[in-house]
């Protein structure tokens, strides 16, 4: 773990049906996070496309390391030296009308160093509101985690905060990221919950990125993209909207908090 307090950046957006407008979103937000020191951006999850349907994302989906969404990541990482944690996408499946949720990390000389395909899918039914992601989204079976500037960084992806076990798996990490487009129901009664925890649980930081409003399909979400510390206080929040939450990553206070509360030392499973 280095010793150099680390500037990070998580992006919010309320992504739209039509790509390239998001792209253009995440040109200026990300050239906002660089020019104000941040060293790793986070995007959030379904960042290029929010279709009109469920199935809209298929049609936009790119095989590995090939297509416009990765190309231009790939661009904003290298442009400006970052390294760039790419929310999710769609990538091609094995199986025929399905899509991986994949999360692609990109170093500041705009190569892919890690990918994470999505674990746990949302499945949700209250009232108007249902959704099954299951129904075009293809599970990952793989945990992930990279080296990042200032120590190790774990991956996950929005409902995969419901289950502690994954970041276990994790191992001994400075950093975990949680690009997420919560539901405005289940984000206002457990979002932020689920996050404190995660970083309490696992004496780390947590680095959240959300999707933030009324998105022109109808659906609403949470927002609240948002930046723990290892004791579990938030430092940093959007409440809704477009914009970034930006803060510091200071290894030696985690240090301090994992020396005066050993909890990871005195696990016993």
């Amino acid at each position: 773990m280095s010793d150099v307090i680390s500037t990070v950046a998580a992006v919010q957006m309320v992504s739209t049906p039509v790509p390239e407008e998001n792209f253009s979103v995440v040109r200026r937000l990300v050239g906002q996070a660089a020019a104000q020191g941040a060293q790793l951006v986070l995007l959030p999850e379904y960042w290029p496309i929010m279709g009109m349907h469920d199935t809209d994302k298929i049609g936009h989906a790119e095989p590995l390391d090939a297509g416009p969404i990765q190309l231009l990541m790939a661009d904003l990482a290298r442009q400006h030296r970052i390294w760039l944690i790419g929310g999710t996408l769609p990538l091609v499946a094995p199986e025929a009308g399905k899509v991986l949720n994949t999360m692609l990390v990109y170093d500041p000389s705009g190569a892919r160093v890690m990918r994470y395909d999505k674990i746990h899918l949302f499945s949700f039914s209250k009232g108007d509101e249902s959704y099954d992601e299951a129904r075009t989204i293809t599970p990952g079976r793989e945990v992930a985690t990279f080296d990042g500037p200032f120590g190790k960084v774990g991956l996950s992806v929005c409902y995969d905060l419901r289950f502690p076990e994954l970041y276990r798996a994790m191992g001994d990490c400075t950093l975990i990221v949680v690009p997420a487009a919560f539901t405005y129901t289940t984000g206002k009664s457990h979002w932020e919950t689920l996050l404190r925890a995660r970083a309490i649980e696992n004496q780390c930081y947590v680095l959240a990125a959300a999707q933030g409003g009324l998105h022109p399909n109808g659906r609403r979400t949470w927002g609240h993209s948002m930046l723990i510390d290892p004791w579990g206080e938030v430092t940093a929040v959007l409440d809704e909207g477009e914009g970034l939450v930006i803060g510091a990553i200071e290894p030696h206070y985690l240090e301090r908090v994992r020396e005066s509360l050993p909890a990871l030392r005195h696990r016993k499973l």
